[in-house]
């Protein structure tokens, strides 16, 4: 690696990244990583030595190891979250199925939220964040599960959510003000990138030829799980919002798509379709 400063050492190792979108970004997440301090206070003072721990966590990022995995580390919406192999890596699009439900509550709190596919607790963890309600985390994968409590005693959160391996909603019977889901949705033919791909686990992105399995498990459920005055927030493909809306139609849910920051479809909200019925 050329140089001896932070600059050139941060320079050489976003050129290694060129497969990244973010290539200068994960440089600047490592040199943080490796310095034991947070991105700002390294743009705040870039007069430091590279520490000796920089080359070795370049050459894993350089294999395509997800920057979330090397760092142990990745925030989402207002919260910082532990992760790491078994653990899908929280993404800025999936903040939009919190959007959507602030705008379904439009100034109320929901009190119940239920998480389908927790994973290291993003979402659950994040709502619970934003209002003083109690939730619960469902997940199929222990090792997930394993992180999302870590992270939930880590942000004081511990009192208000539990986490319970499960598949879906098949063992609950209680109904809920929030339900947030952002269960697999690639087809298995897709292609991804070498670090979702080699690195994130498979039972966390793919959902059969067409990436509709697992809405097909979960739309049947839904209407059970949603209390009166509540709603769904489910993650879907930015090309699924048609697909995904006539398979919840079929199970008596009324949805309307939410987009990302990036203007693309992202979140269906949900509700009971005779919650829209017309009172007698």
């Amino acid at each position: 690696m050329s140089g001896s400063s932070l600059h050139a050492a941060i320079a050489d190792a976003a050129a290694r990244f060129g497969f990244s979108p973010t290539a200068r970004l994960d440089a600047e997440l490592l040199m943080a990583h490796a310095l034991g301090i947070d991105r700002n206070a390294l743009l705040l003072d870039i007069q430091r030595p590279v520490p000796p721990g920089f080359a070795a966590l370049v050459e894993r990022r350089a294999a395509h190891e997800p920057v979330a995995y090397i760092t142990g580390t990745r925030g989402f919406w207002t919260i910082d979250l532990a992760v790491g192999p078994g653990a899908l890596v929280p993404r800025p699009d999936s903040e939009t199925l919190l959007v959507a439900g602030i705008a379904h509550f439009a100034g109320r709190a929901p009190a119940t939220i239920l998480d389908l596919g927790t994973g290291p607790g993003t979402l659950l963890l994040a709502a619970l964040d934003e209002w003083p309600a109690r939730g619960l985390g469902i997940d199929r994968s222990e090792q997930a599960l394993g992180y999302a409590r870590t992270n939930a005693a880590a942000l004081g959160m511990a009192p208000r959510a539990s986490f319970v391996r499960g598949d879906w909603a098949a063992a609950i019977d209680a109904r809920f003000d929030l339900v947030l889901a952002n269960p697999p949705y690639i087809g298995t033919a897709e292609a991804l990138p070498d670090e979702v791909r080699r690195h994130e686990p498979a039972s966390a992105l793919f959902a059969g030829r067409d990436g509709l399995d697992d809405y097909r498990s979960l739309a049947p459920q839904l209407a059970g799980l949603i209390a009166p005055g509540g709603c769904a927030a489910v993650e879907i493909g930015h090309t699924q919002a048609d697909a995904v809306a006539a398979v919840f139609a079929a199970a008596g849910l009324a949805s309307v798509v939410h987009c990302d920051l990036g203007g693309r479809d992202r979140c269906l909200l949900a509700t009971p379709v005779e919650a829209h019925a017309p009172q007698g």
